[in-house]
C-alpha cells in the first residue's frame, strides 16, 4: 500500500504559469507532475505520492465540488492537497503535518505551483490542541492515513517513509475524531483504506458519531480483489434517521485491466486530475 508511485509524464508536462523551465534540482530530489500544471517535489529515496492519494483527493473533491474551506489531515508532502486544490481552484486549503522534510517539500511545491494565497500548510501534529483553532470548519476533510500498527510489518528504509506507512502520529480512528470535530454542518470527510481493515474504519466512524455514506472499492488489476476502499464520511447529526445505517457501495474502480491496458473508467478519472489517459 501507498506504494504504487506515479512518476511524474513520460516527458517533461506543463509547468505552473509564469515558470519558464524546471528548477535546478539536489541530487535527492525529483519534480514530478501531479495534476494538470501543478508539479510536486519528492525525495527520489523517500516518501513518493501514489495512486492511493491521488484517488483520495479526486474522490473527496468529486462529492464536494463547491467546496469553500478544505482541510487535509497528515498532509505528507503535499500529494493530497495539491491535487484537490487544482481540482477546487476557487477553495482554500489548511494542511497539516508533523515530519519536517514532508513539510519542507511542501511548502516548495505551493510556492513552485502559485498556490502560497490560498494554501496554508502547518506544522504539527494534528493531535495536538492548538494546531486546529476549536472553531475552525470545513466543507471537505482529507485523509490518506498510514494503514499499518508498528511492529507488523517491515518498516522501510527511509524515516519518511516509516511514518507515512505505519501509525506513529495517529491511526485511522484520530483521522476520524479530529476530521468530524472539524467538518462544516453537512461536510464530508473522504479518506482511503485496506480493503481488509474495512472494520477499522467502520469502528473508527460509529465512535466519533459518524456514518459511512458511499464506501468505492480499488482493483488494481481487472480480476484481483480490492486493495483499497475509499470512504465518504458524514456526521450522523446532519443525515436523517433513515440514512443513519446505510452506505452506498458503489461499483470497483479498476485501474488496469486483465491485459494490463488502463482501465477505460479510469483513463476518465485520470483526465479528471488533470492527467492524459
Amino acid at each position: 500500500m501507498h506504494d504504487t508511485h506515479f512518476r511524474g509524464w513520460a516527458k517533461p508536462g506543463p509547468l505552473p504559469p509564469g515558470a519558464s523551465s524546471p528548477p535546478d534540482l539536489p541530487a535527492d530530489e525529483s519534480l514530478d507532475a501531479i495534476s494538470g500544471h501543478f508539479r510536486l517535489f519528492q525525495l527520489r529515496d523517500g516518501h513518493r505520492f501514489s495512486t492511493d492519494d491521488v484517488l483520495t483527493a479526486w474522490y473527496g473533491t468529486s462529492w464536494v465540488p463547491r467546496a469553500s474551506r478544505v482541510l487535509d489531515l497528515g498532509s505528507g508532502i503535499g500529494s493530497v492537497g495539491m491535487v484537490a486544490a487544482w481540482r477546487l481552484p476557487g477553495a482554500a486549503f489548511v494542511t497539516i503535518e508533523a515530519q519536517d522534510e514532508s513539510v519542507r517539500l511542501a511548502r516548495k511545491s505551493a510556492v513552485f505551483n502559485g498556490l502560497e494565497a490560498r494554501y496554508e500548510i502547518r506544522h504539527g501534529d494534528f493531535r495536538q490542541a492548538g494546531v486546529l483553532d476549536d472553531s475552525e470548519r470545513f466543507d471537505l476533510v482529507l485523509g490518506s492515513p498510514p494503514y499499518f500498527p508498528l511492529g507488523t510489518g517491515i518498516e522501510g528504509d527511509h524515516p519518511q517513509k516509516v511514518q507515512c506507512r505505519f501509525e506513529v502520529r495517529g491511526d485511522i480512528g484520530d483521522y476520524a475524531r479530529v476530521a468530524v470535530a472539524h467538518l462544516s454542518a453537512g461536510g464530508l470527510f473522504a479518506c482511503v483504506f485496506p480493503s481488509l481493515q474495512r472494520d477499522r474504519v467502520e469502528r473508527a466512524a460509529a465512535t466519533v458519531g459518524a456514518v459511512i455514506v458511499r464506501r468505492r472499492p480499488v482493483v488494481f488489476r481487472e480480476g484481483d480483489a480490492p486493495l483499497v476502499d475509499l470512504f465518504a464520511l458524514m456526521r450522523a447529526v446532519d443525515l436523517p434517521e433513515a440514512m443513519r445505517s446505510v452506505c452506498w457501495t458503489e461499483p470497483p474502480l479498476v485501474i488496469r485491466q486483465a491485459s494490463g491496458q488502463v482501465h477505460p473508467e479510469y483513463a476518465a478519472v485520470k483526465l479528471a486530475f488533470g492527467f492524459p489517459p
